[in-house]
């Protein structure tokens, strides 16, 4: 016998003796916190079974009918070791390429039952202090949030440097990336002009922070096109953390499964990422959906609207 059910063993029989001692029920129950169908219940064990009968009953054995397939758990478990998702996103994956109709706790159930139900330390989300306010534009290209994620590859032992410039829509995080090998502002411009191009809708505010390469240059080029650039405050990365958090995307879900080659096929892969991070990759702050579902779900909601009011003028 266990410390834990002696332990519990020797509650029940003070309570027993405490209730004969004071003959008051309701007094027993209140000072050990129980109810009284509990208390008539303990009296009733120990009286047939004895001590034996204090034993807490052990919990139903596990149906081995109702556990998930062996094939299912591999893909489960592949996704978590894999791209460390959590057990909603593994959800989401299965139904959208698999056909796999699986629910969040029973993704958990396979991930404690293996183990890797705790993520490393280094992957484990930070606290957000609850003064931060989080905000989200309704319109598509209301404010586009501009950043530059620093890249390190390592080739035949040389270290080589890359620039990942990155803009995401707040509205729905379409978003578009282009690698660049100097970090100045004539690539920040060349990119807004890749950006302009690349999303389905008109810009009105860009969002940076202060780095040199969004300096005076690229400011007022933005400005000579009729958009808008705003500034974050400085040393306030979470006021752009749309595209901040997409960096921790790209880090896990694409470079660290990328060997590097060439600038050639760099240039190729990150197109086809950012391709399946727009149209196939379920996003959590979108509740599964892509941001082009998000897109056509925002323009069909305009649409029913601008007809509801031109039937109101009929």
């Amino acid at each position: 016998m266990t410390r834990k059910e002696l332990s519990d063993i020797n509650r029940k029989l003070r309570a027993l003796e405490y209730a004969k001692q004071i003959g008051n029920k309701t007094e027993t129950c209140r000072y050990f916190g129980i109810s009284r169908d509990t208390l008539y219940r303990w009296q009733k064990d120990y009286l047939q079974k004895g001590e034996a009968g204090l034993v807490n009953s052990k919990p139903c054995s596990e149906n081995p009918t109702l556990r998930l397939s062996k094939e299912i758990e591999e893909k489960i478990l592949y996704l978590r070791r894999t791209y460390h998702f959590g057990q909603q996103r593994i959800a989401w994956y299965l139904m959208r390429y698999h056909g796999i109709k699986v629910s969040a706790s029973g993704t958990r159930c396979v991930l404690l039952r293996h183990g890797v139900n705790r993520l490393p330390n280094n992957m484990r989300k930070r606290n957000i202090p609850s003064v931060f306010k989080r905000y989200e534009k309704q319109v598509p290209g209301h404010r586009v949030q501009v950043d530059v994620k620093f890249l390190n590859f390592e080739k035949e032992k040389q270290r080589i440097k890359k620039f990942q410039c990155t803009a995401i829509d707040d509205a729905t995080r379409i978003r578009a990336i282009k690698i660049y090998s100097k970090h100045t502002q004539a690539n920040a411009i060349d990119f807004i002009n890749y950006v302009i191009k690349k999303f389905p809708f008109r810009i009105h505010t860009i969002q940076t922070d202060n780095g040199h390469e969004f300096q005076a240059k690229f400011h007022w080029y933005i400005e000579d096109l009729g958009m808008h650039h705003v500034y974050i405050k400085p040393r306030t990365p979470r006021l752009n953390g749309k595209v901040e958090r997409s960096h921790g995307c790209d880090e896990r879900e694409f470079y660290q499964l990328l060997t590097y080659h060439d600038d050639v096929d760099l240039i190729k892969k990150a197109k086809e990422w950012e391709k399946f991070y727009n149209y196939d990759r379920p996003h959590g702050g979108l509740k599964g959906k892509t941001p082009y579902e998000v897109l056509r779900q925002k323009l069909n909601q305009n649409l029913n609207i601008n007809h509801d009011k031109n039937y109101s003028y009929c």
